[in-house]
């Protein structure tokens, strides 16, 4: 039996990348890149593409994020590989399960003015008034006032969101103006709410604990 030397180190090789590949993902996975009591923040990997097909794919989450339509298996993974020069897509993870509970980032990053916007979400009824949240964002508005410097953080929040609105208020931030009808969902438009926190205003927040 003449076997082919050359089919077999490409077959073990591939066999090597996958495997290597596989190690790589999980070390991604155990990395803790900001870790509090209850939850930490990690790189996302393409073994989380299942959560954005669930995530992305209700109602419910799709009306509070603005996604007029259902996300494809391609644009789950799209989600996974967001990060980049400008922004910094993280996975919400709970301590002692390791489950994946949402997404939270910094987007449209300016350091030359110490600017950025940010978001979260944490989509199941389930995960929500735990304290996850909060948490998960006082890790990150740590490291981008203390690590990264930033200066002031900003985000929109869509007016019938009240829930989102009460938290982000909870954790500091103040209501600074009104895009009227900036918002556009299942044929109707919405407020939009621009909301922002300082410096200053993070670590006096940080202060009261």
């Amino acid at each position: 039996m003449q076997i082919d030397m050359q089919s077999a180190c490409r077959h073990s090789y591939s066999n090597a990348s996958v495997k290597i590949r596989k190690e790589m993902e999980n070390t991604m996975k155990e990395i803790q890149f900001l870790k509090g009591e209850r939850v930490y923040l990690r790189p996302f990997t393409e073994e989380d593409t299942d959560f954005f097909d669930v995530w992305y794919n209700e109602a419910q989450t799709r009306a509070k994020i603005g996604a007029p339509y259902p996300t494809t298996a391609a644009q789950s993974l799209q989600c996974v590989q967001r990060s980049g020069h400008d922004c910094i897509w993280l996975a919400i993870v709970t301590c002692g399960k390791h489950e994946v509970i949402g997404e939270i980032g910094l987007l449209r990053m300016f350091p030359a003015w110490g600017t950025s916007d940010l978001t979260i979400i944490i989509p199941h009824e389930a995960h929500q008034g735990k304290g996850y949240g909060t948490e998960a964002i006082r890790l990150l508005m740590d490291y981008a006032f203390g690590d990264l410097g930033f200066h002031r953080l900003a985000i929109g929040v869509v007016g019938f969101n009240t829930d989102a609105l009460r938290f982000y208020k909870k954790n500091g931030f103040k209501k600074e103006g009104i895009q009227e009808d900036g918002y556009y969902y299942h044929y109707e438009y919405h407020d939009f709410i621009m909301m922002r926190i300082l410096k200053e205003e993070f670590l006096q927040l940080i202060r009261q604990k």
